[in-house]
């Protein structure tokens, strides 16, 4: 796919995590968008120039992605995963999902040299409005727990945001080192 001119009055705004992390990734990069919905971050990234494959269960959610980026529709929940065993991303962006048998899927989708930028719901959230099922919601450090050993944290934030709208959010983003790089202790 080649870069997409989008009207910036017609394009809802990226998460500031994900603007942040993704925004040195150099044209050309590979991004997985995991439950892209109808493309908020897949648009913002296929601006920019990268190359990005949307997963997501809504087929009339993706239809609008045409052109823009490569989409898989697929209930990655209930069905197995619909990449092929060994696919990796340079980069693998995650928001506002939760489903924690996954995430072996999604570590294992970072490339070498890649990285995850993951943000969502965390406990407090119930507080504040939905989602508000503690199934739905991230345990303190829970993403620190889920990357630790495999990923080498680069930024890390768990707490209340008061805009775009009130919520407790938990967001990480982590870098598979390089080969023949020693993985170090997390950076914070």
């Amino acid at each position: 796919m080649s870069a997409v001119a989008l009207d910036p009055h017609t394009l809802a705004a990226p998460s500031p995590w994900v603007a942040r992390w993704a925004a040195e990734l150099p044209a050309g990069t590979s991004v997985l968008d995991v439950a892209c919905g109808s493309g908020r971050h897949a648009r913002w990234l296929a601006a920019r120039g990268l190359q990005v494959t949307g997963i997501d269960r809504d087929a009339a959610a993706l239809s609008g992605l045409a052109g823009i980026a490569q989409t898989i529709v697929a209930d990655i929940e209930g069905n197995p995963w619909p990449l092929p065993a060994g696919a990796t991303f340079d980069a693998v962006v995650v928001t506002n999902y939760l489903h924690r048998p996954l995430w072996p899927r999604l570590l294992a989708a970072v490339a070498p040299g890649g990285r995850l930028i993951y943000e969502t719901f965390a406990v407090g959230n119930e507080t504040v409005g939905k989602p508000s099922n503690p199934a739905f919601l991230l345990a303190p450090g829970e993403l620190l727990d889920a990357v630790r050993g495999q990923l080498r944290v680069i930024g890390y934030e768990d707490g209340f945001l008061a805009s775009p709208r009130e919520a407790y959010v938990q967001r990480v983003c982590a870098v598979r080192e390089p080969a023949g790089m020693v993985a170090s202790r997390y950076a914070l």
